[in-house]
């Protein structure tokens, strides 16, 4: 279906979604990714499955690291064709459905989902491909437990024998999670952040590993073989051929994001010397990995929300003066006892500054994690504190957005 023979009803729907969406951004409320899509559901209910017909569709859910291999992704596809996606990380059907409206007719689509509604959005959307990239603990005032997310697309997938999987081999929760699927490409990235994965989902057994390796004690479950190996710099394929990934974006757990959009390109025929070059083109994710200069000072925002993507966050940054943020704010979870499950020491040597709602929280766990801290009331007396040169900012959802909102203001 296109968009010229879609009911009546889910046209009007659609015109009125890329209105209200650019209203919004014109009112500067924001991108106008969730208002649009909002509106445009309560004329239409079926708008998204109207708005997805006809298109193929790749959604990627996990975790940690959707935003930004679902740009890669994005990007990797553009080679076949316009590409609709939801760039601004809005991942609830009101962000598909705006997205999808917005875009107009494009063949091609490649949609960022939240864990909790991948279920409803490949009933809705009817995927070629779903890329599940891992599950750990995140928002624990009110997400499921990661065993019980596990289990809810394990018998999603079941239903879906026709969606061809990319999953992370790495992970005990996504393997058992897509282990009933006949289509699945498997990735590795390894897995830096195990503490979610140490029992077996299957029998409850205990989870080995080694040299790179998994197992359950008790059961069959193991660590399949993957197709696509991150090595080096770069990504083994299928093949046994190794690309060079050039990348503008930091870490090691990027160039896995990068395996995953390579292994969901080829799913759709992409070859990944055709995939490979297009994924340089990817610098910021929503303001991720951004580089600010203010004051003789480069700031570089980096987004952490949960105890694996704060390991990830440590990887990525500099030895350089780092500001850490957090707030409690209902975007990010009310508990902040997640805290406890960072290991901080990585930052032992180096300038630390804390600000956000919940700074003595942090302060807390800094001092029992013995790493000396300085704090500041707001982003500028964090500038004035730290020495020319680098500024690494490390902060979880709401206060990243604040961060960047005031980078934008000055900038």
């Amino acid at each position: 279906m296109t968009q010229g023979n879609m009911p009546l009803r889910a046209k009007v729907a659609t015109q009125v979604s890329r209105t209200a969406a650019a209203l919004s951004r014109a009112a500067g409320r924001g991108d106008g990714s969730v208002i649009g899509g909002w509106i445009g559901l309560k004329i239409d209910p079926d708008l998204l499955e109207h708005l997805a017909a006809g298109r193929a569709i790749a959604l990627v859910s996990g975790t940690n690291g959707k935003t930004t291999t679902t740009r890669l992704t994005a990007a990797a596809l553009g080679v076949l064709g316009p590409v609709a996606t939801n760039s601004f990380g809005a991942n609830m059907p009101t962000g598909h459905t705006s997205a999808l409206a917005k875009a107009g007719a494009t063949p091609y689509a490649v949609l960022e989902v939240d864990e909790h509604y991948l279920p409803q959005v490949i009933e809705e959307t009817r995927p070629r491909v779903v890329a599940l990239l891992n599950l750990s603990r995140d928002q624990l005032d009110r997400a499921k437990e990661v065993a019980m997310m596990a289990q809810l697309w394990r018998t999603t997938l079941a239903k879906h024998p026709e969606v061809a999987l990319v999953a992370n081999a790495d992970d005990p929760m996504i393997v058992w999670a897509a282990g009933n699927s006949p289509t699945v490409s498997w990735f590795s990235a390894g897995q830096r952040w195990q503490d979610d994965s140490w029992v077996c989902p299957e029998c409850g057994s205990t989870i080995e590993r080694q040299d790179g390796q998994w197992w359950c004690t008790g059961c069959p479950l193991r660590r399949p073989a993957p197709q696509w190996v991150v090595e080096d710099d770069g990504v083994l394929d299928p093949s046994g051929a190794w690309h060079l990934i050039r990348l503008q974006l930091p870490g090691r757990v990027n160039l896995g994001n990068a395996a995953t959009a390579l292994a969901v390109a080829a799913a759709f025929g992409i070859r990944p010397l055709q995939a490979v070059p297009t994924l340089s083109s990817v610098a910021s994710v929503a303001g991720r990995y951004a580089q600010v200069d203010r004051d003789g000072r480069n700031i570089r925002l980096l987004l952490a929300k949960n105890p694996a993507s704060w390991l990830e966050a440590f990887d990525m940054a500099d030895n350089a003066p780092t500001l850490l943020s957090i707030n409690a704010r209902d975007p990010d979870g009310l508990d902040t006892s997640w805290l406890f499950d960072v290991d901080f020491a990585p930052l032992r040597g180096r300038q630390v500054l804390i600000t956000g709602d919940r700074a003595f929280d942090l302060a807390v766990r800094l001092d029992v994690n013995d790493v000396p801290f300085r704090h500041v009331r707001s982003f500028g007396e964090a500038i004035a504190s730290v020495p020319p040169g680098r500024l690494e900012v490390i902060a979880n959802y709401t206060a990243f957005q604040d961060i960047r909102a005031e980078l934008d203001r000055v900038n």
